[in-house]
């Protein structure tokens, strides 16, 4: 899949890749050289810890959706095709 890089630098990733992996407008994604190439992936969300009842837990830096049974299957079966 070709795109093109404009006078800005800037690359437009191609609507069916964003898609693909669920990327969306304002996403922050880390951009490197990789073997030569220009590799771009997809960061996992900011956490950082907290002490919650005397134990050190886990806090993502943005609100995010809880995860329920019906995203893991449904996760498990987009994995699976």
């Amino acid at each position: 899949m070709k795109t093109t890089i404009d006078t800005g630098g800037r690359v437009v990733i191609p609507k069916e890749l964003r898609e693909a992996l669920g990327l969306s407008a304002g996403q922050t994604v880390d951009v490197g050289i990789l073997d030569g190439r220009i590799s771009i992936d997809v960061t996992g969300t900011g956490m950082h810890l907290e002490v919650r009842d005397g134990l050190p837990t886990a806090v993502p830096d943005r609100p995010i959706e809880p995860l329920t049974s019906q995203t893991v299957r449904a996760t498990l079966e987009q994995l699976r095709r």
